[in-house]
């Protein structure tokens, strides 16, 4: 889990430029998040790296995209 942790923010923090602060608190919650998988018993560490990516986007709003700068025009 720790190999899929380390490339989830490895790939996020070239997303964004964040503070430590912000990476450090990004990483226990993306932890959290693929603990949780783990426990219900998901092992591919490609796809929790795939989970954990989408989960981080997901609570920082890049997904939406009103907030990703779309505006329909």
């Amino acid at each position: 889990m720790e190999a899929a942790i380390d490339r989830i923010m490895q790939t996020y923090d070239l997303l964004a430029n964040r503070t430590a602060a912000a990476s450090e608190e990004a990483r226990m919650k993306v932890t959290n998040y693929l603990t949780t998988l783990m426990e219900a018993g998901e092992k591919d560490p490609h796809r929790l790296t795939v989970c954990g990516l989408t989960y981080l986007r997901q609570l920082d709003g890049s997904v939406d995209p009103v907030k990703a700068g779309y505006t329909g025009l």
